[in-house]
């Protein structure tokens, strides 16, 4: 249900790239968009390398 909420309370990043007062905003609003998952990816990778090394041993 969590999950749900946080949907639906993210901005619409087409709307920000319309009304963005230049290009520096844009991509402001790209980076502050893609970040989150970037760093979920890397944590994602790092707990999968630790266990694999561990195994490994």
């Amino acid at each position: 249900m969590k999950l749900i909420t946080f949907l639906a309370q993210q901005p619409d990043i087409e709307k920000k790239m319309e009304e963005a007062p230049d290009s520096a905003y844009e991509i402001g609003v790209v980076i502050g968009s893609y970040l989150p998952f970037v760093v979920l990816l890397g944590i994602a990778y790092a707990i999968y390398y630790y266990n694999k090394r561990k195994r490994g041993s």
